[in-house]
């Protein structure tokens, strides 16, 4: 395999790179803090942001939503198939 961009830089603008499943908890941060959350089923995601705001955000299904999140709450999140994306 090649990879072209190996040896590029990257930032918030570039694709991510990694994913993940993100199993909502209550009391735990993620292991990585995310650039982007996507959602197999449409429905609200309660974040907490890497800056430390608390709210609810609605994600549509397949629809990339950036956001730099710490934190995915189990209360208050009603969509599913999470998964995370830096």
């Amino acid at each position: 395999m090649t990879d072209k961009f190996k040896n590029v830089s990257t930032g918030l603008e570039s694709p991510p790179s990694r994913l993940f499943a993100i199993v909502p908890d209550n009391d735990a941060d993620l292991a990585l803090v995310t650039r982007v959350i996507n959602v197999a089923a449409a429905g609200t995601v309660k974040v907490t942001t890497v800056d430390g705001d608390e709210d609810d955000v609605f994600i549509a299904a397949g629809i990339p939503f950036p956001i730099r999140a710490r934190r995915v709450w189990a209360t208050g999140t009603t969509a599913t198939g999470i998964r995370g994306l830096t």
